[in-house]
């Protein structure tokens, strides 16, 4: 019998912040300005998205096949077989940028910022001052002097310039108007192909490479990545609020021959792949170790 072994004393565990609920929830979502409703909304209402949550003060796209239809096995199916678009505009981008961008991101992630080159991206953690994970983005490095943190569910943003309250570090860190779709499946390859041409080598693009590229003529960063286990991309699309039903239609467009599927965030996939779901699976109780 193999025995785990861990370095961490977990004896002290509490019951997870997120587990502290109690009672049923038969009611309505209100919508309404006090969260944010993303440039993809009425894209997802389109395409019928029936149920929502909020993550990151975002209304979230949850569910688009009714349960009487199939429900999420049909989606789960989708991006096993085919190829599934996800609204992924929760991911809000905080740009961090300025002569001391690699300093300041270096002081705040836990692993080497020198080592990421420009045009790459990385898994990161963020910790607080006991190790707790406040967070666990993907940071993109779009060139020496520029990152954007891709937030999973928590307030980076202000942790952020809390950090920097003094100006210790000669940067800019504010929220962009860039929102992603993920595309994601054993197809993505192919649909991306059709997508943008030849404007991206895609065949020799790196796991977490970043490549510029126009989508449905407007200006978007590639990014070989996901949240499935599966092949898959991410489209970050730049002044999103302007110009979301472009490029949303480019991808609807090229899909169909891909058997494009619009889906939501495809969480029984992710935890086969084991990936972590931050505010699910962990929160700033839990350190990386446990």
């Amino acid at each position: 019998m193999i025995k785990h072994v861990t370095t961490v004393d977990q004896s002290d565990r509490k019951v997870p912040y997120n587990l502290r609920q109690s009672g049923p929830t038969p009611v309505q979502m209100l919508i309404s300005t006090r969260v944010r409703k993303s440039p993809y909304w009425h894209l997802s209402m389109e395409a019928g998205c029936w149920r929502a949550t909020v993550y990151n003060r975002i209304y979230h796209p949850r569910g688009y096949v009714k349960p009487e239809d199939g429900g999420a096995m049909v989606e789960y199916e989708a991006i096993k077989n085919h190829v599934t678009m996800w609204n992924v505009a929760v991911e809000r981008q905080i740009q961090v940028i300025g002569p001391d961008a690699e300093a300041f991101v270096d002081y705040v992630i836990t692993r080497d910022a020198t080592k990421i080159s420009p045009m790459r991206a990385r898994y990161i953690i963020l910790c607080n001052h006991m190790g707790g994970v406040l967070n666990d983005p993907i940071l993109l490095r779009l060139s020496k002097d520029e990152f954007w943190f891709s937030l999973s569910d928590s307030d980076v943003s202000f942790y952020l310039q809390g950090v920097n309250h003094d100006k210790r570090f000669n940067v800019e860190i504010d929220e962009i108007d860039v929102a992603p779709v993920q595309i994601q499946g054993p197809k993505s390859l192919a649909l991306m192909k059709d997508l943008i041409g030849d404007q991206v080598d895609l065949d020799n693009m790196p796991f977490y490479g970043l490549a510029e590229a126009k989508v449905g003529s407007r200006d978007c960063v590639i990014s070989q990545s996901g949240f499935s286990g599966e092949a898959g991309y991410e489209i970050y699309l730049r002044d999103a609020t302007l110009y979301a039903d472009d490029m949303w239609n480019a991808v609807l467009e090229a899909g169909k021959k891909h058997s494009l599927m619009v889906i939501a965030p495809a969480h029984h996939r992710r935890i086969q792949a084991g990936i972590l779901s931050w505010g699910q699976d962990m929160d700033n109780q839990h350190n990386p170790f446990q």
